[in-house]
């Protein structure tokens, strides 16, 4: 029997036994009368004997029924029963704790319901300060290897030494050096900090102690401090070993004075308790603690400095030979066609992280599931990449023609703009089937990873954002509230290169916002500056705005009728993508120089 079964018959049990105690009560408890009708009952001789204990009177009467009843004041009746000739019987006045016990028996039993429902779940072992499930011991050696962690290669070498001084730890104390006691592997989400972890323990062939680091904090003050050291009691007897803390930034939070929450206590209580084990290593005992992060920027300056996280490695997300050599990783475990190109694959999903290129791979294998397909080709990956990037398409929405037209130019003004401007992302799709919240999409994807942009690029990403709104202004002669996501965008671009990147001629290269972001995207920002330049700053975002617009008008304009061509196509096909774009731009170019030329032909004829 599981431990949830075990549980719930516990449970079950103890909720029987206080319905059985209820209906034992009411079955034994005498009917309460009025203290008017109990002396009715003396006056018409109905009670031959009572029991008194303090005001309460219980007894029976010529019926044999039980009653009981309260009497406010004893002496006065008592010649009423002397004459009635009542058996009288009393004893001393308990204050009634056998009724404030029986009062709290369902209380104490579903009490120790829970109790033992508790020691259950905990291996029966009782105590706060145990563990969960049962006491720690290491994990079953892993199977992983640094081949199973693709895309992460400069960290995979910063570990490398880590492995080494596990398997060899007398290559470096022989030169007087120490191990590394700890490693805190710190990146975004989804980018392999916990599988890199297991992949040394795999390497390295040594107990591998894996916990999360909410799995210490509890209600109970001292109950995670406790746990922390029986945990490194543990892996001192198994040295050498591992100790991995996933999601160390749960106890790791930087301490604040002060505080007298009982689960701030419990959550620097149970840090104290870390970083006095992570120094309490003998020479001889080779425990190395790895841990995991997201907010390196939240965790204790304690925990950081030099002897206890030693070392400090940044997982980032992966370039375009980390995402094909992930991508192929992955895709061993599915059925491939034939000729699938990974590097294709890879340059289109840029920032795409470790686990979101694994739910790629998963996505595809269901797509070609769905379509009952053998095995997955090329076109079930880029169906998956856009349910994943975009959204899934809701075909079944119904959109009248009005509105799917004017969701035609906008997207075409968005593509136009980023097509005839220079430094920009390369159109890859154009569609106006509507997916997610949006009615139609523009994607662009970058040639190679970008690290750093240019002013030029900025302002040519504004004027695409521009692009929808222009277009439908200059076709329809209005607006319409499906530019507002792209306006949200391009006044943070504006900002952005105003107030922080230090771009703006009038402004000059000072950062009047200064921002802090973490992996998250969390950003925190200062405002530095008076209220004369706060004016200066708004005007220049203005006046960027504004000249973006104007020009991306003038640039609409001048190519109307290359808007038109690709909103047709649009219309008819509902997709298009970039190779067709340039098939249309082609055309238009085409049917441009003719005109060109038959205006040339026409002023000669004329001259």
């Amino acid at each position: 029997m599981s431990q949830i079964q075990t549980g719930l018959l516990i449970l079950l049990l103890t909720f029987l036994g206080v319905v059985g105690y209820n209906v034992y009560l009411h079955e034994t408890t005498p009917e309460e009368i009025a203290y008017t009708e109990f002396l009715s009952c003396i006056e018409e001789g109905e009670i031959k004997a009572i029991h008194l204990k303090g005001g309460q009177v219980t007894g029976e009467n010529i019926k044999k029924q039980a009653f009981s009843s309260y009497v406010p004041d004893i002496p006065t009746i008592m010649p009423l029963l002397e004459e009635k000739k009542v058996l009288i019987t009393a004893e001393k006045d308990s204050e009634n704790i056998s009724g404030f016990l029986k009062a709290m028996l369902p209380v104490l039993l579903i009490l120790g319901g829970y109790l033992i429902f508790s020691r259950s779940q905990q291996g029966g072992k009782p105590g706060f300060g145990k563990s969960k499930g049962s006491s720690f011991h290491p994990k079953k050696r892993t199977n992983l290897s640094f081949e199973d962690v693709a895309g992460i290669s400069e960290a995979r070498i910063e570990l490398t030494e880590i492995v080494d001084s596990l398997t060899y730890p007398e290559k470096f104390s022989r030169l007087g050096g120490y191990i590394p006691k700890g490693v805190l592997l710190q990146g975004p989400p989804g980018t392999g900090k916990t599988l890199l972890a297991k992949a040394i323990a795999g390497e390295a062939s040594v107990p591998f102690y894996s916990i999360g680091g909410s799995d210490f904090v509890e209600m109970f003050v001292g109950v995670g401090a406790s746990r922390v050291r029986e945990l490194f009691t543990e892996a001192k007897k198994n040295s050498p070993c591992i100790i991995f803390i996933d999601e160390i930034d749960a106890i790791g939070g930087k301490r604040s004075g002060g505080n007298a929450s009982g689960s701030n206590d419990e959550r620097e209580q149970t840090l104290n308790a870390l970083l006095v084990e992570m120094d309490g290593f003998d020479s001889n005992e080779t425990v190395i603690i790895i841990a995991a992060t997201n907010r390196p920027d939240m965790l204790d300056p304690a925990l950081l400095r030099p002897g206890r996280f030693d070392r400090q490695v940044t997982i980032s997300l992966p370039d375009v030979k980390g995402r094909r050599k992930i991508l192929e990783v992955h895709a061993k475990k599915i059925a491939l066609a034939p000729g699938i190109n990974f590097s294709e694959i890879a340059r289109s999903i840029p920032g795409f992280s470790g686990a979101e290129i694994a739910n790629l791979v998963n996505e595809a294998a269901l797509m070609a599931a769905r379509h009952n397909k053998t095995c997955v080709d090329f076109a079930d990956f880029e169906e998956a990449k856009d349910k994943i990037s975009l959204g899934l398409e809701r075909k079944n929405v119904v959109i009248n023609e009005k509105d799917r037209r004017v969701t035609a130019y906008h997207e075409a003004g968005h593509a136009i703009t980023a097509k005839l401007l220079p430094d920009t992302d390369p159109v890859t799709k154009i569609s106006i089937i509507p997916r997610g919240r949006a009615l139609g999409l523009t994607q662009q994807v970058p040639l190679d990873d970008k690290y750093t942009y240019s002013r030029e690029y900025l302002v040519n990403r504004i004027k695409t954002l521009m692009g929808g709104r222009i277009a439908e202004e200059i076709v329809f002669g209005h607006q319409t509230t499906g530019a507002g996501n792209d306006i949200v965008t391009a006044t943070e671009i504006a900002t952005r290169l105003v107030c922080e990147f230090g771009m703006s001629a009038a402004i000059g290269p000072i950062a009047y916002s200064h921002e802090q972001e973490g992996f998250l995207g969390n950003t925190t920002a200062t405002k530095a500056y008076s209220e004369k330049t706060a004016e200066l700053i708004d005007q220049e975002i203005k006046d960027l705005i504004e000249t973006c617009y104007r020009e991306t008008t003038e640039l609409l304009t001048k190519n109307n009728q290359f808007l038109h061509e690709l909103a047709e196509a649009l219309l008819v096909n509902e997709t298009v993508d970039g190779e067709e774009m340039d098939i249309v731009h082609h055309c238009y170019l085409k049917q441009k120089e003719i005109e060109h030329n038959l205006l040339k032909k026409r002023k000669r004829n004329n001259d």
